[in-house]
């Protein structure tokens, strides 16, 4: 071969080099790029739920330089929260967003958090979930039981909502059958007052209210609006008994799986997504609460000695969960109670 063809064929090959490594470095990135996070959550579109959650998917995509790619999930359409979170336990799922007492299924734990009459206003609530005390508590309960914490969210102080009879005092939930969330904490609340809890899922529980399965249920405005559960309600109690944080995790066995970089990613959430989610649900509450009584919602203010009453009632119940579920579940509650 003459040193003329011989430089020409090197020329060739060593194009088709690059080629080939260029290719190479295309399918590696397009390959990171395919991390695929799927958030899922009983939460429905159209609320601020739905827009802090774009807040965090922007935040990953952007961040990672699109190596994650993030699906969303809204309104129960992948299941009621005790399957998600069982989910994103297995890894099926690699988000989930939901209440703190859904995750108490498989961190029983949790169910202390919302424990009735344990806060007396949001500050108290956010400075006992934001210590740093409570969130290596926190951090190592999930991680114990397959999860890796991400942040707070917000549903809020929940109340009593029933068909026709109004809750003044604690007899007047005496035999009444009330919607409870499939929760350890919310079943022992509502038998302290002397109700019977029926467990539903949030996706069965307006059809309930509707055939008179169950007299009422509690939860927040926002969540009674975004539901349309008021439709089965005509009266509301004030009670704000139980504060309840959303919680967003993740599956560990997915994160740990991630390159480190991203995982610091997802471990440093800014706070101002947390502080931001809590101000625009509670901005709607005074809104709400107009708009459920033009709706014909009647709504009763307990006077402080009516929630002293109740508060007499309610308190207790932290203490036995945590007694039940263990040293651990004692010791969360009382860094929250320490605020």
């Amino acid at each position: 071969m003459s040193p003329k063809k011989l430089t020409l064929l090197l020329a060739v090959v060593s194009t088709v080099v690059c080629a080939l490594g260029l290719f190479a470095s295309e399918q590696g990135v397009g390959a990171q790029e395919r991390i695929q996070m799927k958030i899922a959550t009983v939460a429905p579109e159209g609320t601020p739920w739905e827009k802090q959650l774009k807040q965090f998917k922007r935040y990953v995509e952007e961040g990672s330089q699109n190596r994650i790619q993030v699906k969303m999930f809204m309104g129960g359409s992948l299941g009621g929260e005790k399957a998600l979170v069982r989910r994103a336990s297995q890894g099926t799922i690699q988000v989930f967003a939901g209440s703190a007492a859904a995750v108490g299924s498989l961190v029983p734990e949790f169910d202390v958090i919302e424990s009735p009459y344990l806060f007396d206003n949001a500050e108290q609530a956010d400075h006992a979930l934001d210590a740093q005390g409570t969130r290596d508590q926190v951090s190592a309960l999930l991680t114990k039981r397959g999860f890796s914490f991400g942040f707070w969210a917000e549903n809020g102080f929940r109340s009593w909502y029933t068909k026709e009879k109004q809750i003044r005092t604690p007899a007047d939930l005496h035999g009444l059958r009330m919607r409870s969330q499939e929760s350890p904490v919310h079943l022992e609340t509502y038998r302290a007052f002397g109700a019977s809890p029926v467990p539903i899922d949030v996706t069965n529980v307006l059809t309930s209210l509707q055939t008179g399965v169950v007299d009422g249920f509690d939860n927040t405005p926002l969540f009674t609006f975004a539901t349309s559960w008021y439709q089965g309600a005509h009266q509301l109690t004030l009670s704000e008994h139980c504060y309840q944080p959303g919680v967003v995790v993740y599956s560990k066995t997915w994160f740990d799986g991630l390159a480190p970089d991203l995982q610091q990613l997802l471990k440093n959430i800014p706070a101002s997504l947390v502080t931001d989610g809590r101000a625009s649900v509670r901005r709607m509450d005074p809104i709400l609460l107009q708009n459920l009584t033009r709706f014909g919602i009647t709504i009763y203010h307990p006077t402080p000695a009516e929630r002293a009453q109740f508060a007499t009632i309610g308190r207790p119940v932290g203490d036995r969960i945590a007694t039940k579920v263990g040293p651990a579940a004692r010791n969360l509650l009382r860094a929250l109670r320490a605020r």
